[in-house]
């Protein structure tokens, strides 16, 4: 078996998992599971970049230690990944001891080569690239300079000590490397992106930080006496060998990776200091640094600072799922991967999503399964499927054992290639010349005719073949649909990639039941409820805003005795989840600095996502007596605005300790 090894970024633990981080996943997912078919000795990673400023900045705002911060936030990536069927076989963390091992083995590594030394810096930092820049690699807005990618002002690092790198040594080695491995840098835009940046000069790299701590300590000792922590992108990228052990490590027969995913704004991170670092270091560089293109949503770049922009991956999924919630995952997966080319940008719209949903998943895989199965079901009993030579030689029969063969050879090239598009394209269309074939050979016809019942047999076969190939080829994109359907087919056998001659081989099973509806149809009415689940903010402004709504009379007055009976608190939401079948409602666990957190059941699902609230602060009555609803058991209430719709939540203007009580 030859090593696959195949890894995501890490992620940064100051967001929560969204679309854009689900998009590189699941590709990668889909990678490692046609690999897995193919027999390959295959590995996949994926996990949490938790050092650097940005972490430490974002924790100092929430209250928290850096620790804290990343032990709340890393969990919410692995139960993402494990809702959404993701078969990681590692999730690294870069806190982790095993981590710290390997960057201080390529830390000295890099400095026995020579290619460290202590200089002076001062310049251009962008905290949320974690990164230095010139101010040609900038762009001024009014009198201040600003990140490209992140359209926010740059602070200006002021003669700070540190460890620089000897980039610049290692400029025409990297461009003699790409020269000769044309397939490391894929697609060739970035390669030449790449190309073109390396040619501008580079630059000797600052590779510590004296400024702050949260990081990887330098594991030798200063001689000017400094306590310095290593650069955060030398530490992150150092998780992909990390994550196999220490040398002589049976995981580090993975070395050198197979394929590094990436996004476009982390290239030049992969593509030019990773390789570097390892040059010095005498490593082995990966073979495929593989860019994707962005996912906006109506144009606009997915960002923390724009709610409508942030598709919950999970909500999508549940809301897509009209049979089960993993054929929601799969359905997600199955638009995000087929609609742009790897490598493209991409613009996520419902219209596209649905459009997609309908004529790929319901009408063309969705009806040829039930049709087939429904027709096995029906006619096997008086013409039990059975190949037959003469028959398979022309006409649609040999059409559809072409398509089979096509299928088989055209989607395996394209997946080698990292084309999960194109090779879903070309799985497309064995489904489309089955829907075809029913139609040509009308088994309900042949049906009528006894002396038919040979090339009724057939046809049965040539059905049934279809998806036995079908439920595999599907399998790396939608591992769930393959699943389902090889449970309707009676199939056990083992899930590999078939051979293009398999056609005529495939065994004639007799389904156990008629199968069910894999996609039903979304009308235009579960359309719009599921936008409005997923996505309330996404919805249009209206050309000119409505009137305000007459404010309602108010209550009878109280005496304070009474209004001081009600107990408020400020309380942090810890989970959120939908209540099944209960389109308003969330069931909350709120800390209100007790013993164990509340169940609170809200009636707020119509405004809130269930990823939005995690983290937040919310005023809850505290002394409210417990009731139970839908079966839950509701120990307080959140505050909110607003009367039949939800306006907003009640809350504080500053963070402060669980249990605070409100006057």
């Amino acid at each position: 078996m030859k090593p696959f090894y195949i890894t995501t970024p890490i992620y940064y633990v100051n967001d929560v998992p969204h679309l854009g981080h689900a998009y590189t996943t699941i590709a990668a997912d889909a990678l490692a599971r046609y690999h897995r078919m193919r027999g390959d000795d295959t590995r996949f990673l994926t996990g949490t970049d938790e050092h650097g400023q940005k972490v430490e900045e974002t924790a100092r705002k929430r209250g928290l230690t850096p620790r804290q911060l990343t032990d709340e936030v890393a969990p919410r990536f692995v139960d993402a990944w494990r809702a959404l069927g993701i078969s990681n076989d590692d999730f690294i963390r870069t806190t982790e001891p095993r981590h710290a091992k390997v960057v201080h083995d390529l830390w000295r590594k890099v400095a026995d080569a020579g290619d460290l030394y202590l200089a002076t810096y001062q310049g251009w930092y962008c905290v949320g690239c974690e990164a230095f820049y010139t101010e040609s690699q900038l762009e001024k807005n009014g009198e201040a300079w600003h990140c490209t990618t992140h359209k926010r002002p740059v602070d200006w690092v002021d003669k700070e000590r540190s460890w620089f790198f000897k980039l610049s040594k290692y400029q025409q080695p990297l461009l003699d490397y790409i020269a000769q491995h044309p397939s490391f840098i894929q697609p060739e835009q970035y390669r030449n992106e790449v190309v073109a940046f390396v040619k501008s000069g580079l630059k000797d790299l600052s590779v510590s930080r004296t400024s702050f701590d949260w990081g990887i300590p330098v594991p030798d000792p200063d001689p000017e006496g400094h306590s310095h922590v290593i650069y955060v992108w030398m530490d992150a990228l150092t998780n992909y060998l990390s994550a196999l052990g220490d040398e002589g490590s049976p995981e580090r027969r993975f070395w050198p990776a197979t394929c590094h995913l990436i996004g476009k704004d982390i290239l030049r991170f992969h593509a030019v200091y990773w390789p570097c670092f390892l040059m010095s270091a005498g490593l082995p560089l990966p073979r495929t640094i593989y860019t994707h293109g962005w996912w906006s949503v109506k144009g606009q770049k997915i960002a923390k600072s724009m709610p409508a922009t942030r598709i919950a991956p999970l909500e999508l999924s549940t809301q897509l799922g009209v049979t089960s919630r993993e054929l929601g995952v799969d359905a997600m997966r199955y638009y995000l991967l087929r609609e742009i080319p790897l490598g493209n940008d991409g613009d996520f719209t419902f219209d596209s999503m649905f459009s997609r949903y309908n004529a790929d998943l319901a009408n063309d895989l969705g009806n040829l399964v039930s049709r087939s199965l429904t027709m096995i079901g029906k006619f096997a009993p008086q013409a039990p499927p059975r190949h037959d030579a003469a028959l398979a030689a022309d006409g649609a029969h040999r059409a559809l054992a072409d398509a089979a063969a096509t299928a088989i050879r055209d989607g395996a090239a394209l997946l080698d290639t990292y084309a999960v598009s194109r090779a879903l394209e070309a799985i497309w269309g064995l489904v489309r010349e089955g829907n075809r074939y029913v139609d040509a050979t009308q088994p309900w016809v042949l049906a009528r005719d006894a002396a038919k019942a040979g090339e009724l047999g057939h046809v049965l076969h040539g059905l049934s073949a279809t998806m036995w190939i079908l439920a595999r080829l599907i399998a790396p994109v939608l591992p769930e649909t393959s699943r389902v359907l090889r449970g309707w087919l009676g199939d056990d056998t083992a899930l590999s990639w078939p051979d293009p001659a398999a056609f005529a081989a495939a065994p004639d099973r007799l389904p156990p039941g008629p199968g069910g509806v894999l996609f039903p149809r979304l009308d235009d009415k579960k359309q719009a409820a599921i936008e409005a689940a997923v996505l309330p903010l996404a919805a249009e402004p209206a050309a000119a805003p409505a009137p305000a709504p007459a404010p309602a009379s108010v209550a009878p007055a109280i005496a304070f005795d009474d209004f001081a009976k009600v107990e408020l608190r400020v309380g942090k939401v810890l989970t959120a989840v939908r209540v099944p079948k209960a389109d308003k409602l969330l069931h909350l666990s709120v800390d209100l600095g007790e013993s164990k957190p509340r169940s609170i059941v809200a009636g707020i699902a119509q405004r809130y996502a269930p990823e939005e609230l995690v983290g937040r602060q919310v005023l809850v009555v505290a002394n409210l007596a417990p009731r139970k609803m839908r079966g839950l058991e509701s120990e307080g209430m959140i505050l909110a605005a607003g009367d039949d719709a939800i306006l907003g939540l009640g809350g504080v203007d500053a963070d402060v300790p669980p249990g605070t009580r409100v006057r």
